[in-house]
């Protein structure tokens, strides 16, 4: 894929004994870690970005319970199996919550690879709202055919949740999981990075534009769904700003930033 080759032209080589389509991966994988710092979309270390491990069905990548995101490498994601079982060496554990919604829907069957979950200022904030994303930006109605949501059912660590989560996702690219934050799948770390930005862009127009505290300006059901209709395509596979294709100049982003230093 685009997106991997051209990250793996800034990569070391894969250390010995490693594919190097997972080396790749981890590539990938600890860019996003570190956009979503450069972003300020951290809680501590606190919530998860996990991706298959290529070729298998049920290893994936995972960020170590313990290092903030800006500090995760390539080579120090953990690696656990479909039960959340750690399998690689680490000085770190994993976080016990965090394979429980990233395993729900990594082990559905969903070819949607790539699960990234946020604590995010905004997401959150509209995620505490009764009413959820409201219609009244074009950032927010182009997005919002892509949105489904997910009850709160307490942290998650019940694994009895799992299934629930993969029915709110069903037929979704994001969930806002309600009073508790967003998240964002994608076939790449690419798609599944580019929906999280443009949700949590419209979740941040609406809390703003809510605290001025001015009535907002309404848009009519027609153009509502006129512009729903248009995000779909626009944002879906070839469409002409098809989410992902932004990830070769995110990576230049973080060039610039001196935040580069991944793969490694």
């Amino acid at each position: 894929m685009a997106e991997i080759a051209s990250i793996a032209t800034q990569s070391t080589n894969a250390p010995a004994g490693m594919p190097e389509a997972e080396w790749e991966a981890r590539c990938e994988l600890a860019a996003a870690y570190r956009l979503c710092a450069l972003y300020g979309w951290t809680d501590l270390n606190n919530t998860h970005l996990s991706l298959r491990v290529p070729g298998t069905r049920d290893h994936f990548l995972l960020n170590p319970f313990g290092m903030f995101f800006e500090e995760i490498t390539a080579s120090s994601l953990i690696k656990v199996d479909g039960e959340g079982n750690l399998i690689s060496d680490s000085d770190y554990p994993m976080n016990p919550a965090g394979f429980v919604i990233h395993g729900a829907i990594h082990m559905s069957g969903d070819d949607r690879h790539c699960v990234l979950h946020t604590h995010s200022r905004y997401g959150t904030a509209v995620s505490m709202q009764k009413h959820g994303l409201l219609p009244n930006s074009q950032k927010a109605l182009t997005i919002m055919g892509w949105v489904g949501y997910h009850d709160f059912e307490g942290p998650a660590v019940d694994e009895s949740e799992q299934p629930r989560i993969v029915s709110d996702i069903e037929g979704k690219s994001i969930l806002i999981l309600r009073n508790h934050g967003l998240l964002s799948v994608g076939k790449t770390v690419g798609e599944a990075f580019v929906l999280l930005y443009r949700i949590e862009t419209a979740c941040r127009h609406q809390i703003d534009a809510m605290s001025g505290g001015a009535e907002l300006q309404a848009i009519s059901p027609e153009t509502q769904q006129k512009s729903i209709d248009m995000g779909l395509r626009m944002y879906g596979e070839g469409g002409f700003i098809e989410a992902g294709k932004e990830w070769p100049m995110l990576l230049r982003q973080l060039e610039r930033a001196g935040m580069d230093d991944y793969a490694r």
